[in-house]
């Protein structure tokens, strides 16, 4: 798996990594999920993304199962909701998702998305606090606007600001327009979630695509969404089938002419 510089954290991360939303949810699916994740460790995709919501923890209790012995390989995220984002709540919310890890820290904390419920300087000072004590590395927000990164970062004061996690698949790359290049100005890394968009794009110029290269159509979605420098992506794959397509996306290169052709084709 290729990895790249995470924005301006000094760390090279896989620059396809592992989504967990819905998992932990049921306990006979847990199984096939732990070992998904695992298999997906295996082939380098070692960006694994969870989130306190979802499955209410029983998804970070999944990925504590899949990266037991094997913690120093991942570069894990997980995201406190707006909700618990007060200065205190914050301190409180990563203690619980790290026990529930079963880690004494993640890389990356994320406030989920932005609430005027508590005060962004209130959240972006617990985050200086968490990565003061060494639970959090890195801090980052989810889906934020162009407006609310930059009171984000300014907030943070000298922590610097990773990433923006966001929305980003072929029929929705609203993103290009404004926070793309911003993020790329200021060295911030660009995560998109729901990267396959639940299907539906399996046909037209992403299968001739897929077809000339001898590749899926999958493959070439994440490989498109991934073209730029700061782009990540964290597909989201149980089955493992899904996993190793998801690890050979990159394995080969987009021509100009195939980047032309999806930008006509989903702009």
């Amino acid at each position: 798996m290729i990895t790249r510089p995470f924005g301006a954290t000094g760390c090279d991360v896989a620059v396809i990594g592992q989504g967990t939303w819905r998992m932990g949810e049921r306990a006979p699916a847990q199984r096939d999920e732990i070992a998904a994740l695992r298999l997906g460790l295996e082939l380098g995709m070692t960006h694994i993304d969870t989130a306190e919501m979802y499955a209410d923890g029983g998804a970070e209790r999944v990925v504590g199962r899949a990266i037991a012995g094997r913690r120093d390989e991942v570069f894990l995220a997980t995201k406190v909701l707006p909700s618990n984002a007060s200065y205190a709540g914050t301190l409180r919310a990563c203690e619980a998702s790290l026990k529930r890890l079963r880690t004494d820290h993640v890389d990356l904390y994320l406030l989920h998305w932005w609430s005027d419920r508590n005060p962004i300087g209130d959240t972006m000072r617990a985050m200086q606090q968490l990565v003061q004590r060494g639970l959090v590395r890195f801090a980052g927000v989810s889906n934020f606007d162009l407006e609310q990164m930059k009171a984000a970062k300014a907030a943070l004061g000298d922590v610097p600001l990773a990433c923006n996690q966001v929305l980003y698949h072929l029929r929705d790359r609203a993103i290009e327009k404004d926070i793309l290049p911003w993020c790329e100005r200021q060295s911030v890394a660009v995560v998109g979630y729901t990267p396959l968009m639940r299907g539906g794009f399996a046909k037209g110029m992403v299968a001739e695509v897929a077809r000339r290269h001898g590749t899926t159509p999958r493959q070439v979605v994440l490989n498109f969404l991934t073209r730029r420098r700061a782009l990540f992506t964290i597909p989201k794959a149980s089955r493992p089938e899904h996993v190793r397509e998801n690890a050979d996306a990159l394995d080969f290169t987009l021509s100009r002419e195939d980047l032309r052709a999806i930008d006509g084709e989903f702009s």
